[in-house]
């Protein structure tokens, strides 16, 4: 009898277990259905593009533009990147920088967009390269977008050769530098990884590649060279 009186003893405990564990899971069921949980739909993305001609800086979130800066980026000697880029670096950068720096990966110096002491300088091309704005507006972009958001720049309507063909030379970099080293690689005489830097190897490259092809042998890349290695302007 004893043994019996302990086996409904248990059976009722089990039962009565699994009727609290249900009703648990029920109520936890029903909680959370009232909470709502973020999704990847929700994820907020944001993308740049900064137009130099216009000097101007248009914020993008999911596809939408949300807002619109001046700025300032390159003068024609010393042009902003032309390309799309990722911000790999925030920091807050005192004297000269308006205290906020996004940093972009550009493979032939450190640029990104940063703050002036120089408001003047705005709304025209006046930088070295980095894209300039108005201190508390940049410190605004700088709240807002996170390490990851790319960044496209435009300087014209030629692509990488911005409002046209330069004549380079060395110590000179951009995003037309870039290109004709690479198309200098594909011909089999730049031997180095493509940097946009105009140094000693693109010159022994260019020097090949006009010795190579009966030209008058430079270390310059003009506009007449650049014609020669396939490169056309269109709109």
């Amino acid at each position: 009898m004893i043994v019996i009186k302990k086996s409904k003893l248990t059976i009722s405990a089990i039962i009565l277990l699994i009727v609290v564990l249900l009703s648990i899971i029920i109520g936890k069921h029903e909680f959370k259905s009232n909470i709502s949980i973020p999704t990847s739909t929700t994820t907020q993305k944001y993308e740049i593009l900064v137009d130099v001609e216009e000097s101007k800086l248009y914020l993008f979130e999911d596809g939408k533009l949300v807002k619109t800066y001046k700025c300032s980026g390159g003068k024609w000697s010393t042009p902003s990147p032309i390309g799309t880029w990722t911000i790999i670096s925030k920091a807050k950068w005192g004297e000269g920088f308006g205290g906020s720096w996004m940093g972009f990966n550009v493979p032939w110096g450190q640029f990104g967009i940063h703050g002036t002491l120089e408001p003047g300088s705005l709304g025209w091309a006046s930088s070295h390269g980095c894209i300039r704005m108005e201190n508390s507006e940049v410190a605004e972009l700088y709240k807002i977008i996170p390490i990851g958001t790319k960044v496209t720049i435009v300087d014209g309507p030629y692509g990488a050769f911005g409002k046209g063909f330069r004549n380079l030379k060395s110590g000179m970099y951009g995003s037309d530098v870039l290109e004709i080293q690479k198309r200098l690689k594909d011909l089999g005489f730049f031997y180095g990884i493509p940097n946009g830097k105009f140094g000693a190897a693109t010159e022994e490259a260019v020097r090949k590649y006009c010795s190579a092809n009966n030209l008058y042998v430079r270390k310059t890349i003009d506009v007449e060279l650049q014609k020669h290695m396939g490169f056309e302007l269109f709109e």
